[in-house]
Parts: structure tokens; C-alpha cells; sequence
């Protein structure tokens, strides 16, 4: 039982009744067509026994279950030179549910926000001199569901369990085992996002539509941020990694993550989808829930970010245009010795020699003969060509 299965029973009717985003619709037909003879392919032959072989192409869509993989494993051994030898810390921010609707119709200002925001807080506390005083190192991650796939919109950051001053000349651990005051974390977080949003107001950045289309009026919009303001607004922080080991093992379960894995999806019968679930308020119990086709697809639909989204993000000492300059330089303050070089497996077979053990080029039916490729086949979506007949 895949998601792909889903999509094709009931995708082309989906879309026929519905008003979706590009990116969605994208996101649809990429995950239904991904390794079929839609998207083509290739058929090998083992140069000893001829054991015929096809492969169909993946669609590499970031909202497949079935492309993040090899994603995720490049990008884990990029992150793998930037450890640095100090506590690294889990800090959660979270909006409230009021925001799910304004979402829905302005993900990428809402989005952007979330992120500006949380880490502006980071920032602001890690340069204040009664915490840190200088720039932290921050990777965060959005995710935006909940285990039932209703929108739970949060950031997820790693960050450095100290601080690099603003003239380069110290690294200022924290405290062993804390960071900063969560409680105070939460009320910067939450001006800093409430401000934003009234200033996205102001320039015309949001749309009101559907539900939404009530704040489209000053008033109303004023009166919904100051109930905002008046919430308590969640961020949490976990207690710090046991090692850098653990950070990249974290990383590696957060990482290019998508709404919901195949592994969890149990059956589609009479139109409804049966799936596990583990439920946060009892224990992490583990349970099953069935829903119509349909809102399971609405459902998975809410968490496709806009085309172009970068849903993860370096801050402070990670940031893009210093990161090398400034991790050498704590490096050098730490006493840590510089990284040994690490190529980065550029294809698929030698990622998967790396990642398994496995040679995916030797013969499946002999084991002694390697696969080769013998024609390209074109895609289905493009062509009209028939899947290459193996018998």
C-alpha cells in the first residue's frame, strides 16, 4: 500500500472538483507517475547470464515518500564537516492553530515569517550579553503536520549550545545543559511574529479569502492579533544532544521528511484509507484512523510548500556566506582539527554501495554478471510508446 496508490484511484477525480495550487497539482501527478513508465526509464542486461532487467525513473518530487532517501543521505554528509565539538540543543517554535487558516492562503508569507522570526529570537538572545553575547549556529526544518496530517504548524532548530563573539575572538559555551529561558523565548517570538504579520497586513502581502476573508477588514484584523497576542505561544526546548553523533542521527530522522510515509499507510478499500498513527497526548499509543479519499488527499495537500520554498534553513554561524570562515574560526578557538575531506557520492549506485553494502549494478538472477543498459525509454507523458515488454 503506497500514497501513489491513492493518488491514482482517486487524484484525477480529486483535481476535477477542487482549486489547487500549482505546486500541488505538481506534487499529485509527480507522486502518481513516480517510478512507472510514465516518467521512462531503462532496460539493462546482465552481460553473463542476460537476465533482463527495467527500471522506471523516479520523480525526485520533494513531497514523494519514495525520492527523500538519497536526498537526505547528501545532505547529511555535507552537514557532517560542520560539527563542532560543544552541546547542541533541540528548540521548538510553534504558532498557534488560529494561524492554520490564514495559512492555508498565504503559506509562503506565513512560512517565511515563521522562520524570520524564530530565528530572529534565536539571534537576539544568543547576542545578548547577559545569555552569550555573540552568533550561534541554527539549522532549522519546517514541518507543518501533525501525526493525522491536520496542520500543526512548527520549526524544528538545531543550535549550537554556545556562541562565537561578533569580533571573532572567543567562543562562549553555555551553561551545561541550558540554553535560554523557554518562557522568555516564547513572548520575543511571539512579538516578533505578530509584528510581522501586521506589517505583511499593512503592505498588501496577505490574501483573505474563504474563511479568512472577514480579516480582509482593519478592524477585524487588529482585534484577531491582539487575541493572538494574548495567547501563550509554545516553544520548547528539549534537553541538549548526548554528542554530535546524535545531532546527525537526529538530523537524520527530520530531514526531507514528507506529511506521511508509505510504512504507515495500511490499506485503501471502498474509498477509505486506514492508516497508524501515534497519538502525542497518551503516550505516543499507537492507533488507526480512517478517512474518505478525499480529506485524506485534502489533508496531505495543506503540507505542499510553494514551488521554489526552502524548507530548510541555516542561521548564524551556518549561514551560507560565512559559514566556512566562521566554523574554521571556532574550530581553531575549540581546539578541534579541521574536518578530513569527504567527497560526497555523487551518483545513485555508489551512494547505495556506500549507504548498504549493496551493488544495485550486479546481476539480481547470477549475482556474478554486472547490469547494463541497453535502451532508453522514453516517457509515456511525452511519447507514445508502449512499457518495454520483458517477456
Amino acid at each position: 500500500m503506497e500514497l501513489a496508490d491513492i493518488f491514482r484511484a482517486h487524484g484525477p477525480a480529486y483535481r476535477q472538483t477542487r482549486t489547487l495550487a500549482r505546486a500541488q497539482r505538481r506534487a499529485m501527478r509527480a507522486i502518481e507517475s513516480c517510478r512507472t513508465a510514465a516518467l521512462g526509464g531503462r532496460a539493462e542486461a546482465c552481460d553473463r547470464c542476460g537476465a533482463l532487467r527495467v527500471t522506471y525513473n523516479s520523480c525526485r518530487n520533494r513531497h514523494c515518500p519514495k525520492c527523500q532517501t538519497l536526498a537526505k543521505e547528501r545532505w547529511l554528509q555535507a552537514r557532517r564537516a560542520e560539527l563542532l565539538p560543544v552541546e547542541y540543543f533541540h528548540v521548538v517554535f510553534t504558532l498557534p492553530h488560529d494561524l492554520n487558516a490564514l495559512a492555508q492562503g498565504n503559506p509562503r508569507v506565513i512560512y517565511n515569517l515563521l522562520f524570520r522570526a524564530a530565528l530572529d529570537t534565536l539571534q537576539t538572545f544568543g547576542r545578548d550579553p547577559q545569555h552569550l553575547g555573540g552568533d550561534l549556529g541554527v539549522t532549522a526544518l519546517l514541518h507543518t503536520w501533525g501525526q493525522t496530517l491536520s496542520q500543526h504548524l512548527h520549526l524544528h532548530c538545531v543550535v549550537t549550545g554556545g556562541a562565537l563573539t561578533r569580533d571573532g575572538a572567543r567562543f562562549i559555551a553555555a551553561k551545561p545543559g541550558f540554553l535560554f529561558p523557554v518562557r522568555a523565548l516564547s513572548q520575543v517570538f511571539r512579538g516578533k511574529y505578530l509584528d510581522a504579520l501586521r506589517h505583511a497586513s499593512d503592505a498588501g502581502a496577505l490574501l483573505f479569502a474563504g474563511q479568512t476573508r472577514p480579516l480582509a477588514d482593519a478592524g477585524a484584523f487588529a482585534t484577531f492579533l491582539t487575541t493572538l497576542r494574548r495567547r501563550n505561544w509554545v516553544v520548547y526546548s528539549k534537553p541538549p544532544f548526548a554528542g554530535p553523533r546524535h545531532v546527525l542521527e537526529y538530523l537524520s530522522s527530520y530531514t526531507y521528511r514528507v506529511a506521511i510515509s508509505n510504512e504507515r499507510l495500511l490499506r485503501l478499500e471502498r474509498g477509505i484509507v486506514r492508516f497508524r498513527w501515534k497519538d502525542r497526548a497518551h503516550g505516543n499509543r499507537l492507533k488507526v484512523m480512517d478517512l474518505e479519499a478525499d480529506e485524506f488527499i485534502r489533508r496531505f495537500l495543506l503540507h505542499v510548500v510553494p514551488d521554489g520554498f526552502v524548507r530548510i534553513r541555516h542561521a548564524g554561524l551556518l549561514a551560507n556566506r560565512t559559514r566556512k570562515a566562521k566554523l574554521d574560526r571556532c574550530r581553531s578557538l575549540l581546539g578541534q582539527p579541521p574536518p578530513p575531506t569527504e567527497t560526497i557520492s555523487a551518483s545513485t549506485e555508489a551512494l547505495m554501495l556506500c549507504l548498504t553494502g549493496i551493488d544495485i549494478r550486479r546481476c539480481p538472477v547470477c549475482h556474478r554478471g554486472q547490469m547494463l543498459v541497453i535502451e532508453i525509454l522514453p516517457r509515456l507523458l511525452d511519447h507514445h510508446a508502449q512499457p518495454w515488454d520483458t517477456s
